[in-house]
């Protein structure tokens, strides 16, 4: 199940760039993101709920690649 309050969306371009998933995985304060085997980046939903949106994965990424959705506005 998705996050009740946020939801992360990932450009589908960048999400394939495994350099860039990476990134996303070390940045995020409350693991959000994961690495898939092949290593392009997964979002961990049972985490979305965590987020502090503190936009460091926003800054991680190229501009408008990342945006964090905010589902109670």
């Amino acid at each position: 199940m998705p996050g009740m309050f946020i939801d992360v969306k990932v450009d589908a371009a960048v999400a394939k760039d495994a350099a860039l998933a990476k990134k996303l995985v070390e940045v995020c304060p409350v693991n959000i993101f994961a690495q898939n085997a092949d290593g392009s980046v997964a979002i961990v939903e049972k985490n979305l709920d965590e987020c502090t949106l503190c936009d460091l994965c926003i800054n991680a990424a190229p501009p408008g690649s990342v945006k964090i959705v905010k589902l109670y506005e």
